[in-house]
């Protein structure tokens, strides 16, 4: 929807019936109780896209709400702010501004016996690039602060409750026209409100290489070290192999698949200092008519708790199919199914998920 020349408002609708058998992601055998329930989701958007003639701007707002047909206790609304702005002063320099809000509450959460988890995030960030985009050489330099604070009773949860700066700087040079490799540094302050043990500072340290529509493929790939120092001697310093992966092969114009995967770091929960985390996730798109495509995908992910003995295994697996029944509406179903391993049998869990999607736009 066309404001006035340069400025365009998008409101969209997503409508969801979900049938999901353990909402709480328990283990069966040990909670009886364990949560199933068909639940309702309306979440409209709102969009402001504004461009001017070296600059751009988005405002987007999202409000999610779930209702549970078996535990109304559950309902929930989800709240999303995020602004983004970019400016090109010339050939060689570049801005990139964003900021978010998030207020969120989860059903499938540590302390979800107690209270479900009600947290908020605040978040700002900058990245500066100098270098023309056919440079040989370009330089990168971005900054990000965000705070995590929870909102639930008697204090629960106030031990998460964080402060986060980090600043980040990459170095491209390009050895063809498509094909750029990179040197990255990372550092990041974690402050903890009500928890010091687990202030630290994480640094790491990349290389690797971005390309663009190379035989059909485009993505990045970097690999380096991470080094977590914690500010006080309760827990013990940590180090581990780094990486960062994300792979776009599209060898045919309807189908495409992808690859992401990624190693470092997590903070902490519960009483581990950190979370060492390795992801892998595989999907494919696939358009079999026009307006009829699938989309199938899974994800593995391996979690090693810090001080204490955890080690969790997360199996995802994902089927759908969407119809582009109008330019604004897209109806789609699909299956999500969840198996988690974990060393503390209470962690231990599957979960299958049903659903029918509306979305709408105009």
């Amino acid at each position: 929807m066309r404001l006035t020349d340069g400025v365009i408002f998008t409101p969209s609708l997503k409508v969801a019936e979900t049938y999901d058998d353990n909402f709480r992601a328990v283990n069966r055998s040990v909670h009886k109780d364990k949560r199933s329930s068909w639940i309702t989701t309306l979440a409209p958007t709102f969009q402001l896209n504004a461009d001017g003639r070296k600059s751009a701007y988005q405002l987007k707002y999202t409000a999610s709400s779930d209702t549970f047909h078996s535990s109304h206790s559950d309902n929930n609304v989800d709240h999303h702010l995020t602004g983004d702005a970019g400016f090109e002063f010339n050939s060689r320099n570049r801005l990139l501004l964003n900021a978010g809000y998030h207020k969120v509450e989860e059903t499938a959460s540590v302390d979800q016996y107690i209270e479900n988890d009600k947290y908020n995030t605040k978040d700002v960030g900058a990245v500066y690039t100098f270098g023309a985009k056919t440079a040989r050489t370009q330089v990168e330099v971005g900054t990000k602060y965000d705070e995590l604070r929870y909102s639930n009773s008697n204090r629960l949860n106030n031990n998460k409750e964080r402060d986060a700066a980090g600043l980040h700087s990459t170095v491209f040079y390009a050895i063809s026209p498509k094909t750029k490799v990179l040197l990255e540094g990372r550092y990041t302050d974690y402050d903890y409100k009500s928890f010091s043990a687990r202030d630290s500072k994480n640094k790491g340290l990349l290389a690797g290489v971005t390309w663009d529509a190379t035989a059909k493929t485009s993505g990045s790939f970097k690999l380096g070290r991470e080094k977590k120092d914690f500010k006080k001697s309760v827990y013990d310093d940590k180090s581990t192999g780094m990486w960062e992966a994300e792979i776009v092969w599209e060898p045919l114009t309807y189908s495409s698949f992808t690859l992401n995967t990624r190693r470092g770091f997590d903070e902490g929960e519960d009483n581990a200092s950190s979370i060492k985390t390795q992801k892998t996730s595989l999907g494919w798109k696939h358009y079999w008519l026009d307006r009829v495509y699938t989309e199938a995908s899974y994800a593995r992910t391996d979690k090693k708790y810090q001080e204490i003995k955890r080690e969790d295994n997360l199996d995802n697996y994902g089927l759908s199919l969407t119809y582009q029944a109008r330019r604004w509406l897209d109806i789609g179903v699909g299956y999500t199914y969840a198996d988690n391993a974990s060393d503390l049998k209470n962690e231990t869990y599957t979960r299958n998920i049903y659903a029918l999607t509306f979305n709408a736009s105009l």
